[in-house]
């Protein structure tokens, strides 16, 4: 996550449900960096007040509350949520942030999490594959 670091790689799982075909709910866990475990609730629906696509995240190892509003492209295969967060660097301060899914197939999704740098840069900051177990 640190500029000039090599990228890492961790392990993890995923349980994804629908809370009544309105909302879907993912509850992660998985390894850290640095060691130790974390567990990640992500909801995501679609408001059609608004028409877009809004919900949350919430990580076991960040007090912040990640607010969703996104849309879909019109391929209706990658998702782009816009938030924001605090920045990577541990600086006391918010950064815009972009999470983009990508439905690869049936079973394969891909998030790109990327932060928008004080220069005006987007620079990716995670990037995780999901596989349905079959």
């Amino acid at each position: 996550m640190e500029p000039g670091k090599p990228p890492e790689k961790f392990k993890g799982s995923e349980i994804v449900r629908s809370i009544g075909g309105l909302w879907v709910q993912g509850e992660s866990r998985g390894e850290m960096p640095g060691g130790g475990s974390a567990t990640m609730v992500i909801t995501l629906g679609y408001d059609p007040q608004k028409e877009r696509y809004v919900g949350t995240f919430i990580g076991s190892m960040m007090t912040h509350l990640w607010l969703y509003d996104g849309s879909l492209d019109s391929t209706e295969k990658v998702l782009t949520l816009n938030t924001e967060g605090p920045t990577c660097t541990g600086e006391e301060k918010l950064a815009r942030y972009k999470d983009v899914i990508e439905l690869k197939s049936a079973d394969h999704r891909v998030m790109t999490s990327q932060m928008l740098g004080d220069d005006g840069v987007w620079s990716t900051v995670m990037t995780a594959n999901y596989y349905r177990k079959k």
